[in-house]
């Protein structure tokens, strides 16, 4: 008999469950999209608190996204260690913005190594994964692989993020 009456509580909860998750949907659809995200950048490095490695890094930039409807500004924070000639980085944070206001986090690590041209280094298996978003990207999730470079005299450089992106299509 408990479990009959189990049986008879549980359909309505599922039938209900079940409306909810259509409603839902058809509010909108999701959609992995190709996201790439392209610009320049200046960075400045110095000490960070923050960082076990006590250095880390603040980057600003802009550029564009089709994805994403066009012009984006972005803002990064990461952690550096010196590791002979190369650089690592971790612990970052990225925010991609729209000009409407829609943003995406995502976190990022990887390498700078040198290109034996002056101070000019390039990302070395660099990858960001999405973690949220506001907006039209309010559920936003994804990830991929970060490429460009920098010239680590003047801060001054380029990034691609390119990778897939699963969001709610309104």
């Amino acid at each position: 008999m408990f479990t009959s009456f189990l049986r008879t509580i549980a359909r309505p909860a599922a039938v209900t469950l079940l409306l909810a998750a259509s409603a839902s949907a058809s509010a909108g659809s999701w959609v992995v999209a190709p996201l790439d995200v392209e610009g320049v950048l200046v960075e400045a490095v110095g000490p960070s608190s923050r960082c076990l490695s006590n250095f880390g890094g603040t980057i600003s930039g802009h550029g564009s996204s089709a994805m994403m409807g066009g012009k984006v500004v972005f803002i990064a924070t990461d952690c550096i260690t010196p590791v002979g000639p190369l650089f690592n980085f971790s612990g970052g944070k990225f925010i991609v913005m729209t000009t409407s206001g829609d943003q995406i986090y995502a976190n990022y690590s990887g390498q700078f190594v040198p290109t034996g041209e002056g101070a000019k280094y390039v990302f070395s298996g660099a990858t960001f994964q999405i973690t949220g978003g506001t907006g039209k990207f309010s559920k936003v999730t994804g990830g991929g692989v970060l490429s460009g470079g920098e010239d680590m005299m003047t801060g001054a450089g380029t990034i691609k993020l390119t990778g897939r992106a699963l969001y709610m299509k309104k």
